[in-house]
């Protein structure tokens, strides 16, 4: 009887050991797999992306859109003819534990269109869980880094237009100044920061995402200006001028 239990307890063992040596993941592997994943978009190719997203998976992409597993698959589709690209995966991060792993990357993707040359940057994090003997996502999220358009060749002479005092509410003015052919804007006692002009009439500042507008009138002076958040605006209105 002593006999017959060693040899089953031995491969008891072994099987245990086998199975932790599949079960642990590093960042290096986590990496690979997202780097498999990034491959697969360009040419649609659905393969891996159905063996490492698990079926009850949540995924939310860069546009805000919630999305099961069917959902993600959808979006993976070849690039149309005369479009090529790459996604790189690079300045990862993890956080690993027995039965989770949580990987944090940025990607950096190029995209060529007919001879023209795009890129863009996002972030996102993956949450890997360890189940039914596989390390699948089951929860993922992508957010695109913003960056500012570039400066639009306008003349700086229409700045004058713009020049002035808009009030948001009694006591709450801002003034916009035009400084060697710069445009500027101050809130209150806060630093002048520059409208950098994207359009006639639309200014953009550094680094911060929406815009400036101004409404003009019929002399064509500008009677408001919008600020533009998403798909909101809060008007200041023209109050006085300045001369500059």
């Amino acid at each position: 009887m002593r006999k017959a239990l060693l040899p089953w307890l031995g491969c008891g063992l072994l099987a245990f050991s086998g199975c932790a040596s599949k079960r642990g993941i590093n960042q290096e592997e986590l990496v690979r797999r997202t780097q498999e994943l990034a491959n697969a978009v360009a040419v649609g190719d659905h393969t891996p992306w159905e063996k490492y997203f698990a079926d009850d998976c949540m995924y939310f992409d860069e546009d805000g859109r919630k999305k099961n597993k069917e959902g993600v698959l959808n979006d993976v589709t070849p690039l149309p003819q005369g479009y090529s690209g790459s996604i790189t995966v690079e300045k990862e991060q993890s956080h690993i534990e027995s039965d989770i792993a949580i990987l944090s990357y940025d990607m950096k993707e190029r995209e060529n269109v007919f001879g023209q040359e795009l890129t863009a940057r996002y972030h996102a994090t993956d949450t890997w869980m360890w189940r039914k003997g596989a390390w699948q996502i089951v929860a993922g999220q992508v957010f695109r880094y913003y960056d500012d358009p570039p400066r639009g060749a306008i003349d700086p002479r229409t700045f004058r237009d713009y020049v002035g005092t808009y009030e948001l509410a009694p006591g709450k003015t801002l003034i916009v100044s035009r400084e060697e052919g710069h445009l500027f804007r101050q809130r209150g006692d806060g630093p002048k920061v520059e409208l950098i002009p994207e359009l006639t009439g639309v200014f953009f500042r550094k680094g911060i995402e929406g815009r400036i507008l101004f409404r003009r009138e019929k002399q064509g002076k500008a009677e408001a200006l919008l600020e533009r958040r998403n798909s909101q605006e809060l008007v200041w209105r023209r109050v006085a001028g300045v001369s500059k």
